[in-house]
C-alpha cells in the first residue's frame, strides 16, 4: 500500500509527465502544421539611369516595379535613377544589402564602378533581370552580354506581335499559355543563342513592323531565362510603352519572373 505522501507524489510526476508531451506535441504541432515563418521582403535595386536614348515609359517603369513590390509583399523598392547614383549604389558594399537588380530600360554604358565585380555578385547567387534596352545597355562589354543572353541588334514599327508561349510551366508565362497578342517595340537580336538559355516567349512569324515580310516563319524570341554561375537572370524584351507597363498581363510577367529571380 502507498502511502498519502507516496500517492501525492506519484500524482505528481504524472502530471508532470503529461504536460511535458503536451508541451512537445504542440511544438511539432506547430512546426509541422502551422504557419511557415515568412522570408525575410527582399530588396529589389531598380537601375534607370540611361547614357544613350531615354525611353519615355520610365516613370510608368518606376511606378509598376515599386507598385508590384508593395501589392505582393515580395520586395521592397530603391531606384539607381542618376550617374551619381550608379556610383555609390552600384558598388559592392550597397549591394552587400541587395538581393536582385532590375535594368529597366537602361541604355548606354552606365559607368558601373566595376562592372567586372557586378557580374560576380550576380554569379555568386544573386538575381539579374532586364526589360526591354537592358539589351541595348553596355554594347562594348562582352562580360555583360554574356550574362544577359543577348544583344539588341535593331527594332521595327510599333506592331502586333502574335506570341508563342515557349515555357509554359514557368510561373513569369504561365496566364499566357499557350499564345498572346500584345502591341510594342519588337526587338531582334544579336550574339543570342537558344542553346545558353531557356526561352521563354518568341515570334514564330514576322510581326508586321517593316522587318522582313509580315506573317514568314521566323524565331523571334522575346523573353528568356539563364543562369549565371548560381545566380539567375530574366530578361523580357517587352516595355518599350506605357501600355504595356500598365497592362495586367505584363505586370504578372514581371512579378512572377522576379519571384523566381529570387527563389521565393
Amino acid at each position: 500500500m502507498f502511502s498519502a505522501f507516496s500517492r501525492r507524489l506519484l500524482r505528481a510526476i504524472a502530471l508532470a509527465a503529461s504536460l511535458l508531451a503536451f508541451a512537445c506535441g504542440g511544438s511539432d504541432a506547430v512546426m509541422s502544421g502551422g504557419p511557415s515563418p515568412t522570408p525575410t521582403t527582399a530588396r529589389l535595386l531598380v537601375v534607370t539611369y540611361t547614357e544613350g536614348f531615354r525611353h519615355g515609359s520610365i516613370p510608368v517603369a518606376e511606378t509598376t516595379l515599386r507598385n508590384l513590390g508593395l501589392s505582393s509583399g515580395l520586395y521592397q523598392t530603391e531606384f539607381c535613377r542618376t550617374a551619381a547614383d550608379v556610383q555609390t549604389m552600384m558598388t559592392s558594399s550597397h549591394l552587400a544589402g541587395v538581393d536582385a537588380v532590375f535594368f529597366a530600360n537602361t541604355t548606354g554604358n552606365l559607368g558601373i564602378p566595376d562592372l567586372r565585380g557586378f557580374i560576380d555578385w550576380v554569379a555568386a547567387g544573386h538575381a539579374f533581370l532586364g526589360a526591354h534596352s537592358a539589351s541595348d545597355t553596355y554594347h562594348n562589354a562582352p562580360e555583360y552580354l554574356a550574362m544577359l543572353g543577348g544583344e539588341f541588334l535593331t527594332h521595327g514599327n510599333i506592331a502586333e506581335a502574335d506570341v508563342r508561349v515557349d515555357e509554359p510551366s514557368h510561373p513569369s508565362v504561365a496566364h499566357l499559355a499557350p499564345r498572346f497578342r500584345i502591341t510594342d517595340e519588337l526587338y531582334r537580336f544579336t550574339r543570342f543563342n537558344r542553346a545558353d538559355v531557356t526561352v521563354l516567349l518568341t515570334m514564330d512569324r514576322n510581326p508586321d513592323d517593316g522587318l522582313g515580310p509580315a506573317g514568314d516563319p521566323a524565331d523571334l524570341p522575346l523573353a528568356w531565362i539563364k543562369s549565371a554561375g548560381g545566380g539567375r537572370v530574366f530578361y523580357t524584351a517587352l516595355g518599350h510603352r506605357d501600355e504595356v507597363w500598365q497592362d495586367p498581363r505584363f505586370q504578372q510577367h514581371l512579378r512572377e519572373a522576379i519571384r523566381w529571380a529570387l527563389r521565393r
